[in-house]
This record gives C-alpha cells, structure tokens and sequence, in this order.
C-alpha cells in the first residue's frame, strides 16, 4: 500500500483540490438571475443557482452560512464572486472566504439594481477566470484528498460488490492518513449498532447515537409507521432491498473492516484533522452531495446498483456499479464495473485498487460520468420554515 501521487491544485491555504473553477455565487434566491447573468457573460466562470437566503433564523440561518462559506471555501474552487440582494449577508459570506486566501470578491444590488451590479460582477469575474487559468497543477499525495461517500438507487448488488469496494478503499486511504466522510443518517436504521461499535471512543459513539436518535423521534414526531417507498425507496425495493434494515446493512459496508471514525460533524462541517468522519446528512443524494462540497470534499464515491445519475458542480462524483444490468443499460453514467467481483473474477482487493486508480485519474483531470454529462445538481439542505 502506497500513497500514490497525483496532479492537482494546492489552495492558498496548503489544501488540495482536483478542480480550478471560479464561482459564480448568489446569497439568496432572488440574486440567482444577476449570478446567472455573470455566467453567461464571463466564460469559464460557473454559477450556483438556489432555492434559499431569505428570512432564515436560528440553526437553519447557520446552516445556510456554512454552506455557502463552505462551498466558496472548498479546495476544488479557484476564486469566488459573491451576489446578494444586500450588503450585510453578502460581505458576511465574502469575509468567510476570504479566510482562505483566495480571491473573493462581494457584489450587492439594493441601491444599484441589476445591470450595474452585473457588470461589477462581470469585470471582477472575468479577471478571476483569467488569474485561475494560469495556475498550474503541481505534484501531491493522493492521501492529502479529502473523500467523501454516499450510495444511491442500492439494490443487492450494492451490499454485495460496490460499496464494499468504496470501504476497502477508505480503509487504504485513512491507513495512509486520507481523510474521509460518510453520513446517510436516516439510511443507517437497523445497523446503528454497527456504526456505534465503528467509533473511535466512547464520546464519538455517543455524538452518533445522539444524532441517530435525533432523526428516530422526528419519524415519530410525524406519527408515521411505514416510511415504504422513501426509505427504502422504490427503486430499492424493486432491487431486492424490502427493508430499511436490509438497506443499511448493505450501506454500512461502505465504512471497510478496519477504520474508526473518529468524529461527528455537523451538516456542512469541515473536518478538523485526518482521518474518517461520520456527517449527519439526509439520504438525498443531491443535498447530502452537496453538504460533503460545503464540507470541503473534493471527491465523492457513489456506488449505485439500480443506477443513480446525481453529480455536483464542484466535486466531482465517481460512480461503480456491481449490478451488470446496471452497467450495460445506463452505462455512460458508470465511472467504474465492480460486477466481476460477483461473477468471481475480481477479488474486493482488486476492485479496491481500481477504484484508486480511477480516483487518481479524477484527480489529475479526467471528468466523471456526470461531469461530462452536464449533472451538476446542487440542491442546499433546509431544516425547517423560514421566518
């Protein structure tokens, strides 16, 4: 086992990143046409259109923060030009990035309207798109990646090939002092026992259990007694899974056979030394994406067996299959075929380090499936009504 060496972008910051785009981000929902706009006028430049930022309060205000913070902060991001409705949550933003390093830059409407604001924007972003293409990959260690992981459309192929590919892979990575991150919370029911005894000590295994038990009493706050067709979804149960249990037996194979987590993170968190982590994320596969991109992940690992098609616009989404169904009929969203591993003629081993080598292609350049597809969902997390 060695740490391979791969191409990538080294931040201001001393962190690692695959990708170099310069973002094009609106604070609240209502400044995505000004962001869009921007896009449009500076090529190369890649705007972040959403749904929120306006008259949140409390954990889900903080939440927003982190996200959008985050997803300026993260290592696979060049530079940043930021558009809000107003100044105070604009520069809010702006001044967390900036922490950094890189370049950022703020843009707010009230008292200018669009089209000034969008040619502010537009000058400062095509300056940034012409600093971030002379920047150069340089020669690092692929255990400087932060990974994340995350299964999607699982059926019993998933359980059996794909996502014990992505845990044999997190067991070299973190051996060799990676960081990574799972999370899928609500898909983790009935093998919380598992991920309980997977924790690194005592105060880690009860940070869990209390984010487990959390979304257990929200289920029963709703009085609902069969979550059939959400979780497991249809498409799991159609691929053999008719329980949740079944699911997060399969889901847990993820975590690999010899690695603690030695933290938990908030939604949208950033780890705070190497290792692996467990993040408190919804099973959806665009928000829980998106929240491991605001987290600072550079790489996410999606092992599917239905077929799943989700991607990210900043971090790219590598997906495997162990279902050759799968593989054959929606294979241009297939990164990596693991079914050999269940027609006996790939050990898990083997499989593990393909994986690895595909990550090290990622990482010097080649797109993802959903890259080159054009999927880059991005889809914010909100925890409950605004204001």
């Amino acid at each position: 086992m060695t740490d391979r060496k791969i191409y990538a972008y080294r931040r201001e910051n001393g962190r690692v990143g695959v990708r170099n785009h310069v973002i094009i981000l609106p604070v609240d929902d209502i400044s995505n046409a000004a962001c869009e706009a921007v896009a449009n006028n500076i090529k190369g430049t890649l705007a972040l259109p959403h749904a929120y930022g306006r008259l949140q309060f409390g954990e889900d205000l903080d939440l927003f923060f982190r996200t959008m913070i985050g997803i300026g902060s993260n290592p696979n991001v060049a530079a940043v030009v930021v558009i809000g409705i107003e100044a105070g949550w604009t520069q809010r933003i702006v001044d967390g990035i900036a922490k950094t390093g890189k370049p950022v830059a703020g843009c707010w409407i009230e008292g200018k309207g669009d089209i000034q604001t969008i040619a502010e924007a537009s000058l400062k972003a095509k300056e940034f798109v012409q600093w971030a293409t002379e920047l150069q990959r340089v020669e690092c260690k692929l255990s400087e990646l932060y990974i994340s992981v995350k299964c999607g459309e699982s059926d019993t192929t998933t359980g059996l090939a794909s996502c014990p590919t992505v845990g044999n892979v997190l067991d070299k990575h973190c051996a060799l002092g990676g960081t990574a991150s799972f999370g899928e919370t609500t898909e983790l029911t009935g093998a919380e026992h598992i991920v309980a005894a997977k924790a690194a000590n005592e105060d880690v295994r009860k940070q869990f259990m209390a984010a487990f038990e959390d979304y257990t009493r929200l289920v029963f706050a709703q009085k609902i007694d069969d979550l059939s067709e959400s979780q497991p979804t249809k498409g799991n149960i159609a691929g053999g899974l008719t329980t949740i249990e079944e699911k997060a037996l399969g889901n847990v194979e993820k975590l690999g056979k010899k690695t603690k987590f030695v933290g938990c993170l908030k939604p949208a968190e950033e780890p705070a030394t190497p290792g692996m982590w467990f993040m408190d994320t919804s099973s959806a596969a665009a928000e829980a994406v998106t929240l491991w991109a605001a987290s600072g992940a550079v790489v996410h690992l999606f092992p599917t067996g239905q077929g799943n098609v989700v991607g990210n616009p900043i971090e790219p989404v590598i997906k495997l299959s162990g279902n050759p169904k799968t593989v054959a009929s929606m294979k241009e969203h297939i990164d990596l075929d693991v079914a050999p591993i269940l027609q006996g003629e790939m050990t898990l081993d083997q499989a593990g380090d393909a994986l690895i080598d595909m990550i090290v292609r990622t990482a010097n350049g080649r797109l993802t499936a959903a890259e080159s597809l054009g999927h880059r969902e991005f889809v914010m997390t909100k925890l409950y009504r605004s204001a």
